[in-house]
């Protein structure tokens, strides 16, 4: 037997060990199940956890009554599963707060209002847009200005200019791949764009028409008024571009977009009309009404006042573009 001692407490220390590793599984084996009991009451699979909830009571207790606390109690087993979500809310836009640009957004059509003002060389401009999809918005615009300079002098001519603006347009608003750059084509519909001036010329006063010189009548000076015609073409398409949305395809409210662009209406007219009587000589010796076309003076003046508007006319037909300069400020709000 003593032989056989050293084998024996060998044999000893391995029993105990395989004794330790057994006891360390069951217990995991346990936790386990206690686990899953509390996210399946019952154990087993989570398709028979159904039973429990109707009938009060988990099978893996069936003495456990409804309400007395044990593993069965259906109160427990409501407050161990997840809160369903929320619902999702009827129509309107969801939120989207703090999403980056680029990423898709599909707005609703007409579900958002933006309202807004700007100042730029078509005077001061108010505007709505509305999206149509997460590409394209459809923008209206009007624009106004009105501006009377008073009566001032320049070199012996007497002046009132004065600057009439008024407009309307309807815009398409391409954002491509979704980003804050933008392309713009419209139509301006209604152009009732003017700059006009009334002057009359101080007695005595010399001008020039035609490279020749002429004097302003004591008894009956010289007095004229010109218009300048910023609506040639009528329903006048329009191009621009700009950065940032008139309005956001988020919850955002405010917006400053820009634009930059021209619209094509033509070569402005100008009108002018005179009446007085006009000299040749300082000393007014020899002058002639200007309406008076059978008399030399007055004949010879009308003719270089002609010669004088095709020159101007001439250079006015290279500015056929009006430009588009804008910043504005714009208000979002959703409508349905």
């Amino acid at each position: 037997m003593k032989n056989l001692s050293p084998f024996t407490g060998f044999a000893c220390m391995v029993a105990a060990l395989a004794l330790c590793s057994c006891l360390a599984a069951v217990a995991q084996s346990a936790a386990t199940v206690f686990t899953a009991g509390a996210a399946y009451p019952g154990g087993g699979n989570p398709a028979e956890a159904g039973p429990s909830l109707e009938s009060g009571f988990s099978p893996s207790n069936g003495a456990d009554a409804p309400g007395t606390g044990g593993p069965g109690d259906a109160s427990e087993t409501m407050a161990a599963l997840p809160a369903a979500p929320e619902p999702a809310l009827a129509g309107g836009n969801p939120q989207r707060e703090g999403v980056p640009w680029a990423a898709e957004w599909h707005q609703q059509p007409f579900s958002r209002l933006g309202l807004g003002a700007d100042v730029s060389l078509l005077g001061i401009g108010i505007k709505a847009a509305t999206p149509l999809n997460q590409y394209f918005d459809a923008r209206g615009l009007i624009n106004f200005f009105g501006y009377t300079s008073g009566r001032f002098e320049v070199d012996g001519f007497n002046i009132n200019a004065d600057i009439h603006m008024a407009s309307a347009a309807a815009a398409m608003d391409l954002y491509p791949y979704n980003s804050m750059w933008r392309i713009s084509g419209g139509l301006m519909f209604f152009n009732g764009n003017k700059l006009s001036t009334t002057a009359d010329i101080v007695p005595g006063t010399s001008f020039s028409l035609s490279g020749v010189t002429y004097y302003s009548a004591t008894a009956d000076p010289v007095t004229g008024s010109a218009t300048l015609g910023l609506n040639t073409i009528k329903a006048e398409p329009m191009v621009s571009f700009g950065f940032g949305r008139f309005v956001p395809h988020s919850n955002r409210h405010w917006s400053f977009p820009s634009e930059f662009g021209a619209v094509y209406m033509g070569a402005p007219t100008l009108t002018v009309t005179t009446s007085g009587t006009v000299c040749t000589d300082k000393a007014q010796t020899n002058c002639s009404s200007i309406s008076d076309t059978g008399n030399p003076v007055g004949e010879a003046f009308n003719t270089n006042l002609q010669g004088q508007l095709a020159k101007w006319r001439n250079a006015l037909n290279k500015v056929q573009f009006y430009p588009i300069f804008s910043f504005s400020a714009m208000y979002s709000f959703g409508i349905r």
